[in-house]
């Protein structure tokens, strides 16, 4: 039992349902069978118990007389020609003197004359005692347990004197078959009920139950850690099932800006620390590697090296700057004086770029609402700006067009770049502002952390994303004080 307790909605729902409605359709079918019982008992005892009065009445004088022959012609007078309902028709009619023996019959044959009726058998012996009453005018129904036949007895008597019973005899063999026809009807009727009824209570129970079990699966996958799913039209209606959903999705909703929002302090956290790491080693490096350079350049001048020698320190001075240049782009700091980021900025990053435009090829579009400086420092905001274009540049597909829109207000600058090819896969994409983190193949992935700490410095935020073929990156940075 309890396994079936313990199934899904799914089958569950549809399944009570249906049990319910089939002992709803039994319980109703039970009813009117049994009222139809009834009403069959009925109108056969109140027809007999109207013969049976008549025939008492007719016969007080003539057993009075002790007329047998009138008698006989009393109770056989019913039995004469075709009854319109058969199931009316008396199977016998007896009359029973005072003595309970038997005055006259319809069917002599099978019960005597004069002979007594508790004689005739068990079934008579229990019909003399429950009709051995005080004399009465009401009729009396006599259904024995067991029994096949239905008597009906009526006194006869008249001003308080009785001189008999009179004993309407009907057989179950009839009564029985109309029954059956009148509960067959019934049966048929609540089979064409539970026919109809059962597919419209699967279909429901259905349409009720799958939306609980998605959203019971989609909670356990929440309790697991998992990713959790939202439902938009799984339930479309207002009622306390659809309030559950409305209030889930909203769950979900949470859950998902929470998950991000933890990422996107962990992110912070994790380029936090790097940036302190490698301001830390940057310092360290960049002391003992000006004194090389500054070592370098010394012997340059001393001149008397041969064209070997000067060759081998030109390597090694080319190396040294370039890790002189690497280990510069790890120290940005924001609060250096610088003026203010103006819309020459902008014409300046555009001729700067061009040229690496064009060896791509491809097309820079720059559209710009700036008309005055902004309470921004222009070195820190050109390097954004060329971090980006460039890594667009280098990006997008050829022949193809590099977007760039800036729009000044009150109190920030937006700049969204935008450039068609590759979509950034998505395990570089959650990596995608920490240092030498990098989808290409030369990029050593210094420029978008670089910008990263610069928007972080300037209190702004930066955004990424990368899908159908194009990728799209979008800044937003608090104007300060003039500088």
């Amino acid at each position: 039992m309890r396994r079936l307790f313990n199934l899904s909605f799914r089958y569950k729902v549809p399944l009570w349902g249906s049990v319910l409605i089939v002992v709803a359709a039994l319980t109703v079918s039970a009813a009117l069978m049994a009222q139809a019982y009834d009403d069959l008992r009925n109108d056969l005892l109140t027809s007999s118990a109207g013969l049976a009065r008549t025939l008492a009445k007719n016969l007080f004088p003539v057993m009075l007389n002790d007329e047998v022959w009138r008698a006989y012609e009393i109770i056989r007078a019913p039995l004469h020609g075709e009854q319109a309902d058969d199931l009316i028709q008396p199977e016998m009619i007896l009359a029973l003197d005072q003595q309970q023996k038997v005055f006259v019959t319809t069917q002599p044959n099978g019960v005597p004359m004069l002979a007594d009726v508790r004689q005739l058998g068990a079934e008579y012996a229990q019909l003399a005692e429950r009709i051995a009453a005080p004399a009465t005018s009401d009729a009396a129904a006599v259904e024995l347990s067991g029994a096949h036949k239905i008597y009906v007895a009526v006194p006869i008597s008249d001003d308080g004197e009785r001189v008999g019973t009179v004993v309407i005899v009907h057989s179950k063999d009839k009564f029985l078959p109309r029954f059956r026809s009148k509960a067959l009807r019934a049966t048929l009727t609540g089979l064409l009920v539970l026919a109809l009824l059962l597919p419209i209570n699967w279909y429901w129970g259905q349409r009720m139950a799958i939306p609980v079990v998605q959203l019971a699966r989609s909670i356990g996958k929440v309790a697991q850690g998992r990713p959790a799913e939202a439902f938009s039209t799984a339930y479309p209606y207002q009622d306390e099932l659809g309030q559950l959903f409305e209030v889930y999705g909203m769950m979900v909703k949470a859950l998902h800006d929470k998950k991000l929002m933890e990422q996107e302090m962990i992110r912070s956290e994790r380029l936090a620390a790097i940036g302190r790491l490698s301001a830390g080693l940057a310092h360290e490096i960049n002391n003992p590697l000006g004194g090389m350079l500054i070592a370098l350049s010394n012997l340059k001048r001393r001149g008397g090296h041969d064209e070997r020698t000067l060759k081998t320190v030109a390597m090694i001075e080319r190396g040294l700057a370039q890790i002189k240049d690497s280990v510069s782009a790890m120290l940005v700091e924001a609060k250096v004086k610088s003026r203010n980021f103006g819309p020459q900025d902008v014409e300046d990053v555009h001729t700067l770029l061009s040229g690496e435009a064009h060896k791509r090829p491809v097309e820079i579009n720059i559209d710009s609402d700036l008309v005055t400086s902004l309470a921004l420092p222009a070195n820190l905001v050109r390097q954004i700006l060329m971090n980006l274009l460039l890594n667009a540049i280098q990006a997008a597909e050829e022949y193809s067009t590099v977007r760039c829109t800036m729009r000044q207000s009150t109190e920030r600058l937006s700049i969204e770049t935008e450039n068609t090819g590759p979509p950034i896969p998505e395990e570089v994409m959650s990596h995608l502002f920490e240092p030498f983190a990098s989808g290409r193949e030369n990029g050593h992935g210094l420029g978008l952390w670089i910008t990263y700490q610069i928007v972080s410095q300037l209190g702004g935020q930066v955004a990424a994303e990368s899908h159908d073929g194009l990728t799209r990156f979008s800044i937003s940075l608090p104007a300060g004080e003039n500088i």
